[in-house]
């Protein structure tokens, strides 16, 4: 009888690497994660890289690390060695590489050369790889630190080629990702170069861990987040948060600008995302993204790095823990801000002064030396003064205290004197409302306009969040109702019993598939108690704080907070203008109405002045 011949044999080592590669190295940008990284794991202070046709042609990289001598560089390019860690923890992960992959990966898809030097050594080495073809060290000129040349990335699997995007697109990708590593390491200086072209440039910043960090969120997402981000610092059985956020007017169309790390490792995990979109569900528009730069920090055997060959999604032992934490931090943050609405920062966009009504056509605004903006009112002649005073009072059968005029309300005349520190206050002293919608406050520094529905609808909703967390009333069931899940989805239910209670849901076993509802929440009055399970059913993974029903509460509270404030269209007076303003000041998040609206909007008297051209 013939042997049949066996039908496993083991791959080549060329085979594995390609393979490895595939996971580890997706694209250039990637390419240049793991070089950078290797470069930051061995103390570089500054980290310059070069790259052409978009890093598929050449991407170098060049450190002033602790470089590696010969034995090491053969080392190296064999898979799984590696000196971060000897594999005896691996849930002790305090460096960024540690699976020995990325450099014989990378060299076995295209033609990669290291040359490095050990501080103090007679002499550098280089060593090359081209398609996993490995040649023996020799000496090479270095002054020190370590130079990782790839060239022709995928060379070797040509039909990975065709899975890259335009030249534009990767340095896009490359640049994201350098700019994300920057932020994580203000002390170590970045510059990233395409051709003869500086794509980011970023020198090492000093100071303590907020200040240095500012600096260089700022040369990152732009000195405007900077300066108007609210600091986020917070910590809770061992898991620290640091970093910066948005303030509620301050979204966007996409999550692009939303930075996490874990223990200084970019990631991109959709518990952290998550759990920044709930804090910020009350305050931003739906749609839109709050900006973030958030770091956390924590011992590393309590989070699993090792899920990913990219090492770019991770796992926490305590996953309710870290969210509670960041959306804790956050809604702190958001409530400590208060009543900050939105600042005019581009004073063009109301249009250009317009030509005053009753001038010739053929009137230019006055230029050059002679202008007179930003100067002082020429002095008028005396018995001239007294004669424009009667210009300045009310004409003959027009407006007067109290009466409507071209829609809006004079009541300013009839508004008392402020108190002389009245003007300090965030949002001023009310002097008008115009269109029976918005009222116009004055400040020592500027003019406030206030939106007073959305104002009103923030603080109705507050008070009503306020009630529902001292406890959400229960209405019993005539008829308990039994909804069928499928397989597996009543168990997940169900491991959240006890949380869903607490926001007046009760729910029981029911059978194998099913689940009895009992009492539902007595604020949700009439309901389709059907819809409700089955809609948190499918959302049982994201249950960790019962979100999904905690999200349906909210949105019901918002809408009847919309339905019972203050309309558009109606009249107050200066009393009912001062209380809301006073209390917006003592109510967290007023910046923002339910929906994510600005309710203020701060013009400053400078920004008045350049409209009408006095700067």
């Amino acid at each position: 009888m013939t042997p049949v011949p066996p039908r496993i044999s083991r791959l080549s080592e060329a085979a594995v690497n390609r393979i490895a590669a595939g996971e580890v190295i997706e694209r250039p940008a990637a390419a240049v994660k793991e070089l950078v990284e290797n470069a930051l794991d061995a103390g570089a202070t500054r980290i310059d890289i070069a790259i052409r046709g978009g890093g598929q042609t050449l991407i170098r990289v060049t450190d002033d690390g602790h470089g590696m001598n010969a034995g090491d560089l053969s080392l190296a390019i064999e898979r799984h060695a590696t000196s971060k860690t000897d594999g005896a923890d691996l849930l002790d992960i305090r460096s960024f590489g540690f699976r020995g992959e990325a450099l014989p990966s990378i060299g076995s898809v295209s033609r990669l050369s290291l040359t490095s030097r050990v501080a103090g050594a007679a002499q550098g080495w280089r060593i090359a790889v081209e398609a996993g073809a490995v040649t023996p060290p020799e000496p090479a000129a270095l002054s020190g630190g370590t130079v990782a040349e790839l060239r022709d990335l995928f060379f070797a699997t040509p039909a990975r080629l065709k899975f890259l995007k335009t030249e534009r697109a990767e340095n896009a990708a490359i640049t994201e990702m350098v700019r994300r590593l920057a932020m994580a390491h203000p002390g170590v200086a970045f510059t990233l170069k395409s051709e003869e072209r500086t794509l980011f440039d970023a020198r090492a910043e000093t100071g303590d861990l907020f200040e240095g960090r500012r600096a260089r969120i700022g040369a990152v997402m732009g000195r405007d987040f900077a300066t108007s981000a609210l600091a986020i610092d917070a910590e809770r059985e061992g898991v620290r948060l640091t970093g910066y956020a948005s303030t509620p007017t301050d979204h966007r169309a996409t999550g692009q600008a939303q930075h996490l790390f874990v223990n200084r490792r970019p990631v991109r995990d959709r518990m952290l995302v998550g759990a920044a979109r709930g804090a910020y569900s009350d305050v931003v528009p739906r749609g839109r993204h709050p900006a973030l730069a958030l770091f956390v920090d924590l011992d590393p055997q309590a989070v699993d790095v090792n899920v990913h060959p990219a090492k770019t999604e991770v796992r926490f032992r305590d996953p309710a823990g870290v969210r509670g934490l960041i959306v804790g931090a956050l809604r702190q943050a958001l409530a400590g801000a208060g009543h900050r609405g939105s600042v005019l920062t581009d004073v063009g966009s109301l249009g250009q002064p317009t030509t005053p009504p009753g001038t010739a056509s053929g009137y230019q605004m006055p230029s050059g030396p002679a202008a007179a903006y930003g100067r002082p009112p020429p002095r008028i002649p005396q018995g001239l003064a007294e004669e424009a005073t009667a210009w300045q009072g009310p004409v003959a059968g027009t407006a007067q205290p109290g009466m409507d005029v071209g829609g809006w309300s004079a009541r300013e005349a009839t508004a008392p004197d402020p108190a002389p520190d009245a003007l300090d206050l965030p949002l001023g002293v009310p002097r008008a409302q115009l269109h029976e919608t918005y009222i116009v406050a004055q400040t020592h520094h500027g003019i406030v306009l206030v939106d007073q529905h959305a104002a009103h609808e923030r603080l109705v909703y507050e008070r009503m969040k306020a009630d529902m967390a001292k406890g959400i009333a229960r209405q019993g069931l005539l008829i308990p109702e039994i909804v069928e899940l499928p397989p597996g989805e009543a168990d997940g239910l169900l491991a959240h019993a006890e949380a869903l209670e607490g926001f007046g849901l009760l729910i029981e076993p029911f059978g194998t598939d099913a689940v009895c509802v009992r009492e539902t929440p007595a604020c949700l009055g009439e309901m389709d108690a059907h819809g409700l399970i089955r809609d948190l059913a499918g959302q049982v993974d994201t249950l960790a704080e019962s979100n999904a029903l905690d999200d349906r509460l909210r949105y019901l509270c918002a809408t009847m907070a919309c339905h019972g404030s203050v309309r558009a269209g109606r009249r107050l007076n200066h009393t009912e203008m001062d209380a809301l303003l006073r209390e917006m000041e003592a109510t967290p998040n007023s910046g923002t109405c339910n929906h994510g609206r600005p309710t203020s909007i701060t013009l400053t008297l400078a920004e008045v002045e350049r409209l009408f051209a006095r700067r």
